[in-house]
């Protein structure tokens, strides 16, 4: 059963939705963008009009709401670059481009970041790193409740779109990270690991708004979606078992493409079975609106962290998703590339190595601002972009990427100046 004071059931009656802001540890209120139209349309339209509300979270409607909020010219007298980012909430101390370069809502939806910078990664390779900046959920299958809650946003066997593939992360732990409109919309890896599949399931594009989802049931397994499995129990391997990342569009989300890319933005290239990926790198890129990522383990081989934890099970925020679900479970706001949990070995005992030093210096580290002018960019080490598993690919000793890393003539843009030549 919730049980919340009176001030959080008064925000629930206004249908106020919170969550934990990880940096500072603040209480937020999120200002869902178009609430009242998605309300009516789950609601009024869904119930009354079914041919309606079909229409309307197809892929043509998609596209064209898109179309309409994004494509928009920020040149027009009546609309500046900088009050709309402003207005967004979008940093641009981040941003490898120009910010005042920015012609439409679409190029700072799609904007990519210092994030070697802005986002840097735990040093210990056994962490599970988040793919996104996003407000994720973590959750597993043990418990009655815990079970419904999972079932209530996704049935295995249809979320794969078929029982053989979903098989694996059968009672297995999940995250489910939701990205608003004003984030960052690059994925980027969460384990080092090798791809052994990559496929699309077809479907419609149902909102990500709180609402929504409980609303609909199983909606991440009716939108269309990517689904990745990456293999990390190989050499050079995060070493947490088999991972489902599960990239789901939404809304005004009509496309995600696959861009992989080693260093920074650079020499993307689409994935494929067989390829070693590294933790932390860029991996794809939501085209544009909010959107949902998941993260799928297997049984056993994952300890998320406490703070995320401890945070869904609160009972003095008001999430939409508490009120909706009868039971605590709250969002984290978390940012690309920072820790969410640490392996644990097939054997069931964690890699403590990478428990050395507290999660809150791990957070601190990975939540700060960009650093400044004169602060070297610093690239992981192994388990981040696997500059070594080059070398195993290559059938070369590794050296020439790991001198590609670490020479000036490589050196990525800093704060301060823009140079977009790497990164196209």
């Amino acid at each position: 059963m919730l049980v919340a004071g009176s001030g959080v059931t008064a925000l629930a009656h206004s249908g106020a939705h919170q969550y934990i802001e990880r940096a500072t540890g603040a209480v937020r209120t999120e200002q869902l963008i178009a609430d009242r139209a998605v309300g009516w349309l789950y609601s009024t339209a869904r119930e009354h009009a079914p041919t309606l509300f079909k229409a309307l979270t197809s892929r043509v409607a998609t596209d064209l709401i898109a179309a309409l909020n994004y494509s928009v010219s920020l040149r027009t007298p009546w609309i500046g670059v900088a009050h709309k980012l402003r207005k967004l909430g979008v940093n641009i101390e981040e941003m490898v481009a120009a910010p005042h370069a920015s012609t439409s809502l679409r190029e700072i939806f799609e904007r990519q970041i210092r994030y070697w910078e802005c986002r840097p990664l735990p040093e210990h390779s056994a962490r599970v790193v988040s793919p996104c900046d996003a407000r994720v959920l973590v959750g597993n299958s043990a418990g009655r409740q815990a079970l419904l809650i999972k079932q209530k946003f996704f049935e295995l066997a249809e979320l794969f779109g078929a029982e053989r593939k979903a098989q694996p992360f059968a009672g297995g732990d999940w995250a489910i990270f939701r990205l608003t409109p004003e984030k960052y919309h690059y994925n980027h890896v969460p384990v080092s690991g090798r791809v052994v599949d990559f496929y699309e399931v077809d479907g419609a594009f149902h909102s990500c708004n709180p609402s929504a989802l409980i609303s609909v049931a199983s909606p991440y397994a009716r939108n269309r979606r990517a689904v990745t499995i990456i293999d990390s129990d190989v050499v050079d391997g995060t070493g947490v078992g088999r991972v489902a990342m599960i990239e789901v569009v939404a809304l005004m989300i009509g496309q995600v493409v696959q861009r992989y890319s080693e260093i920074g933005y650079s020499g993307a290239r689409p994935l494929g079975r067989g390829m070693f990926i590294g933790r932390g790198a860029v991996k794809s890129l939501f085209r544009p609106g909010s959107s949902t990522v998941l993260l799928l383990f297997e049984k056993g081989r994952i300890k998320f962290d406490d703070d995320l934890l401890g945070n869904s099970r609160r009972t003095d925020v008001c999430s939409r998703f508490s009120v909706g679900f009868g039971a605590p479970l709250v969002e984290t706001d978390v940012r690309v590339r920072s820790s969410i949990g640490v392996a644990i070995q097939p054997d069931g005992n964690a890699d403590w190595g990478a428990t050395e030093g507290t999660e809150n210096e791990e957070i601190q580290r990975s939540t700060g601002e960009c650093l400044g002018g004169g602060t070297e960019a610093r690239f992981p080490r192994t388990g981040g972009f696997a500059a070594n598993v080059s070398a195993r690919r290559d059938g070369g000793d590794g050296g020439g990427l790991r001198a590609a890393i670490v020479t000036p003539t490589l050196a990525l843009p800093r704060r301060g100046g823009w140079n977009s030549s790497l990164f196209t």
